[in-house]
C-alpha cells in the first residue's frame, strides 16, 4: 500500500479504514476555509489513493466546533487573499492554480467519492463536493433516470446534504465570481437556478440544493456519525453495496422554496441589467412572486455591477465548455480580478479587493464599486476579463484535459 506517502497537515486529517480513504477538514474555527497547505494536502492524498489499488473509495467531511460535522467548508481563505495581494505575495497565484487543479482532479476521480455536505458548504467547499455528478452539458439524466452506484449513470460522486446544510456560491458578495468550476456546474442547474445562485449569493437549504441538482441525497444530521462508520465498514464499494448504504440513511429533505419558474422567466435576458428590468416587471405585476423578485433585486443592486455582468457571461459561456476549458477561463478571470489591467486597476483599486475590504476586513459593508451601477457597465469592460493573460502554451492550467 502506498499510503505511507500521505501528506502531514494538521488542517487535513487523513485516515485509511479498510479500503476507504477518509478525509476530515480540520480548521473548525475558520469553518474549514481552505488554505494553500490544505489544497496541497488534499491533492496529494487524492493522487496517492487514486493510484493505490487497495483503496476503493474516498469520503470527505468537515470538523465542526464540537466534533465532526456541523460545518463542511466555507470556501477559500479570503483574508489570506487580501493580505497576499497587498504584499505582492505570489502564493495567491499558486492558490488559485492549485485549487482549480484539485477541483479538476475531483471531477475526474476514478473511484467513488462521498462528500458529507453538512452545515456550511460555500465557495471552495462546493468545489470539493460537486465532483463529476453532472454528466452532460444539459444534465439530461434526472432523478428518475439514474443507474450508477449513486443514482447517476456516469457519476462517481455522492453529494450528501442534511436539513442543516447552508449552501451558497457567495463570491459576488465580495466582487469576485463563482469559481472552483462554478461556471461549469452552475450552468447545468435547471431553469437558470445556477445563475440565480451565482448572481445573488443567496444561501439555500437541502431541498433547493436537490432541486438545483447540486446534491444527490438528504441524510439525517444526527445519523451522520453512524453513516460514516458503516461506510468505512463496507467490505466492497460496488454498486449494490453503495446503493444499500445510501438507502439505509436517506430521509426526506425539507421542501424546496425557490420559485424556479419565476427564476427561469426573469433570468432569461442576456445581461444582468436585463434581468433587473425583468425582476422590476415581476414586482410591478405583483403576480405571486413579487416578494422573491424584490429580494432578488435588492441583492443584485448591492453587488459589484461589473462582476455581476462578468459572472453571467462566465456561466453562459460555461454551458458550452468542457470542465478543463472552463477552469482555464476561471484562472484567467481571477488574475484579472486582482489585476484589472484593461481598466487600469490593480490590487486595492479592484472591485474584488474593495469587496473583501468592505465585507471581511473593515466590515463596514459599504463597498465603493467602479462603476457604481449596472447602467454604467459597458461590453468592453466585461470583455477584457475574457482575454487570457497567457498564451496557450504558457497557461498555468494548460495540462488539464477532459
Amino acid at each position: 500500500m502506498t499510503t505511507s506517502r500521505l501528506p502531514s497537515c494538521p488542517e487535513v486529517l487523513l485516515e485509511v479504514r479498510g479500503t476507504l480513504g477518509c478525509i476530515t477538514l480540520n480548521r473548525p474555527r475558520a469553518l474549514n476555509a481552505l488554505s494553500l497547505p490544505m489544497v496541497r494536502a488534499l491533492t496529494q492524498a487524492l493522487r496517492v489513493w487514486r493510484d493505490d489499488p487497495a483503496i476503493q473509495a474516498v469520503a470527505i467531511r468537515g470538523q465542526g466546533k464540537e466534533g465532526p460535522y456541523g460545518a463542511f467548508c466555507a470556501g477559500g481563505d479570503i483574508r489570506f487573499f487580501h493580505e497576499a495581494v497587498l504584499r505582492g505575495d505570489a502564493e495567491v497565484e499558486d492558490f488559485f492554480t492549485e485549487e482549480y487543479a484539485l477541483n479538476h482532479l475531483i471531477h475526474h476521480y476514478p473511484k467513488p467519492y462521498i462528500a458529507f455536505m453538512d452545515g456550511v458548504v460555500m465557495g471552495g467547499g462546493m468545489g470539493l463536493s460537486q465532483g463529476n455528478a453532472l454528466a452532460s452539458p444539459g444534465n439530461e439524466c434526472d432523478s428518475a433516470n439514474r443507474a450508477g452506484p449513486f443514482g447517476h449513470a456516469q457519476a462517481r460522486t455522492l453529494r450528501i446534504v442534511t436539513p442543516r446544510t447552508k449552501m451558497a456560491m457567495p463570491e459576488t458578495n465580495i466582487g469576485l465570481f463563482p469559481d472552483v468550476g462554478g461556471g461549469w456546474f452552475l450552468a447545468r442547474c435547471p431553469q437558470r437556478g445556477g445563475e440565480w445562485l451565482a448572481l445573488t449569493s443567496e444561501v439555500i437549504g437541502a431541498g433547493d440544493a436537490l432541486a438545483l441538482r447540486l446534491a444527490d441525497v438528504c441524510f439525517d444530521a444526527a445519523r451522520l456519525p453512524q453513516a460514516w462508520e458503516t461506510l468505512a465498514g463496507l467490505p466492497v464499494f460496488d454498486s449494490a453495496s453503495l446503493q444499500g448504504w445510501r438507502a439505509a440513511y436517506e430521509v426526506a429533505a425539507p421542501a424546496a422554496v425557490l420559485p424556479l419558474d419565476a427564476v427561469e422567466r426573469c433570468f432569461d435576458p442576456s445581461t444582468v441589467l436585463g434581468i433587473v428590468q425583468a425582476l422590476e416587471r415581476e414586482v410591478a405585476q405583483d403576480a405571486g412572486h413579487s416578494a422573491w423578485a424584490a429580494a432578488t433585486l435588492k441583492a443584485l443592486r448591492t453587488h459589484s455591477p461589473l462582476m455581476l455582468e462578468v459572472t453571467l457571461r462566465l456561466i453562459r459561456r460555461g454551458a458550452g465548455m468542457g470542465l478543463a476549458e472552463e477552469l482555464r477561463l476561471e484562472r484567467d478571470l481571477v488574475r484579472h480580478c486582482f489585476n484589472t489591467r484593461h481598466l487600469g486597476r490593480y490590487a486595492a483599486a479592484t472591485d474584488t479587493m474593495e469587496g473583501i475590504r468592505a465585507l471581511v476586513i473593515d466590515k463596514d459593508r459599504q463597498p465603493k464599486w467602479h462603476p457604481a451601477t449596472l447602467e454604467e457597465v459597458t461590453p468592453e469592460m466585461v470583455a477584457g476579463f475574457f482575454v487570457s493573460p497567457w498564451p496557450p502554451h504558457a497557461h498555468p492550467l494548460r495540462y488539464l484535459a477532459d
